[in-house]
């Protein structure tokens, strides 16, 4: 059963009340969610494609259930969500990805569970990368100049630019997997990727390509501000350069930045989890990139911040009384080992055995994004992977082409 928050939030509650996240069963940051959910008290199943993966090998995954991935129009996947919620009697519903948030948001009325994500709208808006800057522009915070990768905005672009998809998900799409961020040296070497994404049924967008190391600023948002602010610095990405971050430490909170986003987030309409990414430039300024709102990669460093967010977004979604959420701590730093030493493989800062070792140095005292000593199942899982073979996942069209299957 989950403890009250405090003496003054005492509350009575249902004996283990119970949490649904799907997922594709290899997303590191659902891992860190599932792990604080169940610490904190709640029962955590895990709806995957294919039964199977990292997630669900975790000891605090207490139940496992078959949900498609949200594709065409939908009825596979609600029916799974609706057939994991009436087996396991959950009261909320989580996405561990952007298509799986979105598709939960837009279908929520045929899902007997509440849903923890915002209303369609305002999904929609967060995760439209044109809409998402220009609307950041409006409130005060620098963002990069973004629109459509049209035939005239390939024309009359100059410098570095940033192929990105509009937005990852949209209903009816068929396309299995998310499009990462790629960066070019000018609009010439970016236009064969535009014409691909394009070619598969993506709507590509150019950004303008900033130098600049990235930043994180996460926290709940709830009654028109942010509750248990973290704001991290990442010193290591992969794939380099645009990748995830593989390591990272919390650092205090830019209070001025913090201010700018909780405007943005009242604009947006937001309501719950959120992580919003920066890249600061040599001259200081956070240029706003994207908006997560969902468990993301490096979300085991808020819980070894201090700050149990999985749990308060919960309380929150169903309208409980929240714990006190207090910033995370400075100085708390993170690692997702097996990317850094990828990094450190194609960096090779001061050579390869100097950057290997720095790795290394990194790891003790740090969180880690997969290894628990008290949850092994997702270390040995990952270990094993490529020596299993792993069920497939059901076909969603008979006619889907080739070329849209492999489209990332």
């Amino acid at each position: 059963m989950l403890a009250p928050s405090s003496a003054a939030t005492v509350r009575p509650m249902i004996s283990s009340p119970s949490v649904l996240v799907v997922t594709n069963g290899r997303a590191r940051g659902v891992l860190a969610a599932v792990r604080a959910l169940s610490r904190a008290g709640w029962l955590v199943g895990v709806g995957t494609p294919n039964g199977v993966g990292m997630v669900t090998s975790s000891r605090y995954c207490a139940r496992r259930h078959l949900v498609p991935r949200p594709r065409g129009d939908g009825q596979a996947f609600v029916a799974g969500v609706q057939r994991a919620v009436a087996e396991g009697h959950y009261d909320l519903v989580y996405g561990g990805g952007d298509d799986w948030m979105a598709a939960l948001s837009t279908y929520r009325d045929g899902i007997s569970s509440s849903v923890a994500h915002p209303s369609p709208d305002v999904v929609t808006a967060a995760l439209d990368k044109v809409e998402l800057a220009r609307r950041a522009r409006e409130v005060g915070l620098a963002a990069p100049r973004t629109e459509g990768a049209s035939d005239t905005a390939l024309a009359g672009w100059s410098g570095p630019v940033v192929v990105k998809c509009r937005s990852h998900w949209r209903p009816g799409q068929m396309h299995l997997h998310r499009v990462e961020a790629r960066r070019y040296p000018d609009a010439a070497a970016a236009a064969g990727r535009v014409r691909a994404l394009a070619d598969d049924g993506f709507e590509p967008v150019l950004q303008e390509g900033i130098d600049g190391e990235l930043g994180a600023l996460i926290g709940l948002f709830h009654n028109g501000r942010l509750l248990g602010r973290v704001q991290q610095h990442t010193s290591g990405l992969w794939p380099t350069p645009s990748g995830v971050s593989c390591r990272a430490e919390t650092v205090p909170i830019d209070e001025d930045l913090a201010g700018r986003c909780n405007r943005l987030l009242a604009d947006l309409g937001w309501s719950g989890l959120v992580e919003l990414q920066f890249l600061r430039d040599r001259h200081g300024v956070q240029h706003l990139i994207d908006l997560n709102g969902r468990f993301y990669g490096s979300m085991a460093l808020a819980n070894a911040a201090g700050t149990n967010l999985a749990d308060a977004w919960a309380r929150h979604t169903l309208g409980w009384p929240l714990p006190h959420l207090a910033d995370g701590r400075p100085g708390v730093r993170f690692l997702w080992t097996a990317g850094d030493l990828r990094r450190a493989y194609a960096e090779r800062r001061g050579g390869l055995l100097a950057d290997v070792g720095s790795t290394l140095r990194w790891l003790p005292g740090a969180t880690t994004s997969v290894w628990d000593p008290t949850d092994v199942g997702p270390t040995l899982d990952l270990a094993t992977a490529r020596f299993r073979r792993q069920p497939k996942e059901p076909a969603l069209a008979a006619n889907m082409d080739d070329r849209s299957r492999s489209s990332s």
